[in-house]
């Protein structure tokens, strides 16, 4: 039994160690610059929008609860923290992404690319979005990082990977998933 305990506590041990190992990495990569910084909007519970939905009234859309309001807060304190060096913030236009860009950063520009595809109603936007959010990345040229506040289906189309809410995915200027950090509330 005391055998067991030891090999449990080993492996928890070397767990940890081998993800403060990865996140150092990401933080050092972070600090070089040039990195895309893709954050799915924080907290808001359940799925897609109203059939109501305006792009203009926040009343009608699905937003952030208070989980996500602290969540979006404890991103904005992931990158003080980490004095993380930012060249520009763009959301979505959905107010749940402007909400987390401004809880979290405060200032940040809107970019009709980066909006939801989910339903059928802008489905339809799909290529032209992701062909602009490319263009819009080949012409970014800095040394500092760019952060893009937006939806899931706009982060698994480019780097091919889901994110949950409020989780921070990096990658380079070709879309190459570098990796991620998870931000609770």
């Amino acid at each position: 039994m005391k055998f067991l305990k030891f090999i449990i506590i080993l492996f928890i041990s070397l767990t940890s160690s081998v993800k403060a190992d990865l996140n150092k990495n990401l933080l050092d990569q972070l600090s070089e610059g040039g990195k895309l910084i893709f954050i799915r909007h924080a907290y808001a519970p359940g799925n897609g929008d109203p059939d109501n939905f305006n792009l203009n009234d926040c009343s009608t859309q699905r937003n952030l609860s208070e989980e996500g309001r602290i969540q979006a807060k404890n991103i904005g304190k992931f990158f003080k923290k980490n004095k993380v060096k930012i060249e520009k913030i763009l959301s979505s236009e959905w107010c749940r992404c402007k909400e987390t860009a401004d809880i979290s950063f405060q200032k940040y520009n809107t970019k009709e690319f980066l909006n939801s595809f989910y339903s059928a109603r802008f489905s339809k936007n799909k290529t032209k979005q992701i062909l602009d959010l490319k263009k819009y990345i080949k012409d970014f040229n800095s040394k500092k990082n760019l952060v893009l506040v937006t939806h899931y289906v706009v982060i698994s189309e480019v780097l091919n990977y889901g994110p949950s809410s409020g989780e921070i995915v990096i990658s380079d200027k070709k879309f190459n998933k570098i990796g991620r950090i998870e931000i609770d509330y």
